[in-house]
């Protein structure tokens, strides 16, 4: 899996998809591909984006409402595509809260340059913002997994130690219950916040969770294999 920023492409168009794919990945970039806003949504659920090259026009939800929907959750950047040339779409568009317009046809080095561009800026913005406080702590079975301090207790008031990569990779998959995440995705969401801490495998870490959480290791209730798919946090979490 390459190590660049990860690029979500939400376009109806499979060819367009297709080549712009290629191009980002041999520029060093991770990608993932969406036809329309129900598929955006999971993706978006499931990893971690740097930035979001959205179509306008789209099958159901169009691009704007989109936008829009992404923007009043996060600040990932939004670059959108459109065949539309018109003023007017660039300007409600920008005002939808998208960091940049690039009218099909595109050439390929303009694309990686307004991408590359929009991440820059996008990148020193942040820098200087207060972000949104994470829950305090997450309730799930016998345990309570506390973030300001990164500390597991037990019910029992016991404090298991964490190291990095298992705190990083408990806190993916509290925030996500119920969901199948595959190694990849599990790496992505959690390399942002460690990355060092995950040079070793998945699941090497989940392993050593599984000794730390479950009652009987060798039969997991809250991490669960999910054969061809990947792990599932299988309890209902609680957040305060």
């Amino acid at each position: 899996m390459n190590s660049g920023p990860h690029i979500l492409i939400v376009d109806d168009h499979r060819e367009i998809r297709d080549l712009v794919s290629r191009v980002l990945g041999l520029e060093g970039f991770r990608v993932s591909v969406a036809a329309d806003g129900k598929a955006m949504r999971k993706v978006l659920a499931d990893s971690r984006i740097d930035l979001i090259l959205l179509d306008l026009m789209l099958p159901g939800e169009d691009g704007l409402s989109l936008c829009r929907g992404v923007r009043a959750q996060s600040r990932i950047p939004i670059i959108m595509l459109t065949a539309k040339g018109d003023e007017v779409d660039r300007v409600i568009g920008l005002e939808m809260g998208a960091d940049d317009y690039l009218p099909k046809p595109f050439g390929s080095r303009e694309l990686i340059a307004r991408i590359r561009a929009v991440l820059r800026r996008s990148q020193a913005d942040d820098s200087g913002v207060e972000r949104k406080p994470a829950p305090k702590r997450y309730r799930f079975d016998r345990w309570v997994l506390e973030t300001e301090t990164r500390e597991l207790l037990r019910d029992d008031g016991v404090t298991v130690p964490l190291s990095t990569g298992e705190y990083e990779l408990l806190l993916v998959l509290v925030e996500r219950p119920q969901r199948v995440l595959n190694r990849d995705q599990l790496l992505d969401l959690a390399r942002g916040r460690a990355a060092a801490a995950f040079d070793r495998s998945i699941d090497t870490q989940v392993s050593r969770l599984r000794k730390k959480l479950e009652r009987d290791p060798a039969e997991p209730r809250m991490i669960k294999t999910i054969w061809g798919g990947g792990y599932m946090f299988a309890v209902p979490v609680g957040q305060e």
